[in-house]
């Protein structure tokens, strides 16, 4: 398990989650990995725990909202290793960043730090990223878009726009910086049981059973599936894919709404006391 021995990476709320299990997976397949994290507790276990399984980790207090911290970033992961090829940019805040609502019920100010947590972390985690992964010879950005950067849902406006902006860069990305030898490619995740979203599970198992009935492998995903998508991006394995949209949602996006909504029904009327997610 050595695909990417050598190579430099960082990424961005690497301390849990999807972002905690790509940087594990990318420290299994020996690049030394910086988790930017703005919760240092967190990002710190985690490198202890890649550490205690003999990869090479380090961590940089980050908020992705702040091009200050950005910047310094970039600059760590060069000064603890000499060079970078590869940037995952995952971080986002689930908590306030991204508020709910639709056009007429969020602020301006939600909206401003959604965008710059959302797509403006990602001009410029390229902006700083891009110059060093020339001099390595090429390198490899990943981007975390969503299932909800193809579809919609209701009162999620920040989120949504901002999903849905993450696949356009990744795409224009790809077209400025293949003659470098660098690919951008985006994940699409489906519903991802993170740690924090297993606490809220634990609480409503019903409701993640029911949740599970909408997926055609009848299970949501984990981190780790998620992770093992962006190793096989950032690999020489996909030497030739860039500029591409990865959906990775155990075939949720595949299906007729009409039909699933019938065969939710179904589920519903098979069990009444069902406790819904939402």
């Amino acid at each position: 398990m050595n695909r990417l021995a050598g190579q430099v990476a960082i990424v961005t709320g690497g301390g849990t989650g999807i972002g905690g299990a790509t940087a594990r997976r990318l420290a299994e397949e020996g690049a030394r990995v910086l988790i930017a994290d703005i919760n240092l507790q967190l990002a710190n276990e985690n490198v202890d725990r890649i550490k205690s399984a003999g990869g090479t980790a380090e961590v940089v207090e980050t908020d992705t909202g702040s091009h200050a911290d950005i910047k310094a970033m970039v600059e760590k992961a060069v000064d603890l290793w000499g060079s970078l090829q590869i940037l995952v940019n995952n971080a986002y805040s689930p908590s306030g960043a991204d508020g709910a609502g639709g056009a007429t019920e969020i602020s301006e100010e939600a909206w401003d730090r959604g965008m710059a947590v959302l797509v403006k972390s990602m001009y410029l985690g390229a902006k700083y990223a891009v110059p060093h992964m020339r001099q390595a010879g090429g390198g490899s950005i990943v981007n975390i878009s969503s299932v909800h950067g193809l579809l919609t849902a209701p009162k999620s406006l920040i989120y949504e726009a901002g999903k849905f902006a993450v696949i356009g860069v990744t795409k224009q990305m790809a077209c400025d910086y293949g003659v470098d030898g660098i690919r951008v490619n985006a994940i699409c995740p489906g519903h991802i049981v993170t740690e924090r979203m297993q606490q809220r599970w634990d609480e409503n198992p019903d409701g993640l059973r029911f949740f599970e009935q909408q997926y055609p492998l009848r299970r949501t995903g984990r981190p780790v599936d998620i992770a093992n998508a962006i190793v096989f991006l950032c690999s020489e394995e996909a030497s030739f894919i860039t500029g591409h949209a990865l959906v990775v949602d155990g075939g949720l996006t595949i299906q007729l709404q009409e039909n699933l909504g019938v065969a939710q029904g179904r589920y519903a009327q098979q069990r009444p006391d069902l406790e819904f997610p939402y």
